[in-house]
């Protein structure tokens, strides 16, 4: 796979300081009158991250030719939303994880019900600020409201969760394991891509379907990337214990395919989600570098 290229780095790079700056505004304006809540909440949201789904709500907005202010507070929904559930996975009734991005996760650095609590407040806030969005219409903000909902619970994010955990120890067909994986990963980073477009207000149907083509091939390919890294990677690169899902004997690409196939795969999904844009001009470049970033990132 390729190196990320200067570009792709500071498009990344850019994004990242754009969202931070807009995270700590946002949970200074919100913030909760328990001190103990508010830290765990600050550390589990501002306490790192490569904010690839910000970046890709962003990114999806400029192909969309619309302005990246508009998608900045929703981009920090999604990645609200995307901490949430980081901070519930590492709990000890989940994957039961004591390292987060290099750091103990927030049920270590602060206690099981403060973990459990800061994941639920970072839920709501999510849709707090995206239901008070700036620069958008009041329909565009509900129609971004349902996109993120849907993409988080029983039929996104957390039915993909729970398909996870019902599939341990078992040996997973292929279709299986992308269905998993369609919603437990790769459904946030759709609904990032479909939200940034909605800046459009009203976006063609075509664009749409290509850029939501685009995030589904992109998902798979995050975690096909992400099981390698999990053999390949350090852990202290990758921030999280090496070899943690094979500990667990969770269903993965290698442990299906092998590792020769599972990086087979990933660059077939790379080839799909690029050809995805093919109707796109530079305005799209952006998603361009975040799909090779994604492939090729080392944590």
């Amino acid at each position: 796979m390729a190196v990320p290229t200067a570009a792709t780095l500071a498009f990344l790079e850019h994004s990242q300081s754009l969202v931070d700056n807009e995270l700590k505004r946002l949970l200074t304006a919100s913030r909760s009158p328990s001190s103990r809540l508010q830290k765990a909440m600050e550390y589990s949201l501002l306490g790192g991250g490569k904010r690839i789904r910000p970046a890709l709500c962003l990114g999806a907005a400029q192909a969309m030719a619309q302005d990246a202010q508009a998608a900045l507070v929703p981009a920090c929904a999604i990645e609200a939303i995307h901490a949430y559930s980081l901070v519930h996975d590492d709990l000890p009734a989940m994957d039961d994880d004591d390292l987060r991005r290099g750091r103990p996760t927030v049920h270590i650095a602060f206690d099981e019900a403060t973990a459990i609590l800061a994941g639920d407040a970072l839920q709501a806030a999510a849709f707090d600020w995206l239901s008070e969005a700036p620069r958008l219409t009041a329909e565009t903000r509900v129609a971004m409201v349902r996109e993120l909902a849907q993409a988080s619970g029983a039929n996104g994010m957390v039915g993909g969760q729970a398909i996870d955990l019902e599939s341990v120890g078992k040996r997973l067909a292929l279709a299986t394991l992308e269905t998993m994986h369609r919603h437990k990963t790769g459904a946030l980073i759709e609904t990032s891509v479909r939200i940034g477009a909605l800046t459009a207000q009203s976006p063609s149907a075509e664009k749409l379907a290509q850029l939501t083509q685009f995030a589904q091939a992109l998902g798979l390919a995050f975690q096909v990337q992400d099981d390698l890294l999990d053999i390949e990677g350090d852990t202290e690169v990758i921030g999280k214990p090496q070899g943690s899902d094979a500990a667990r004997d969770k269903p993965t690409y290698p442990a299906l395919l092998g590792i020769d196939g599972a990086r087979d795969h990933l660059q077939q999904l790379l080839d799909s989600a690029l050809g995805s844009l093919r109707e796109f001009g530079p305005e799209a470049d952006p998603l361009r570098a975040m799909a090779d970033f994604v492939v090729a990132r080392s944590h």
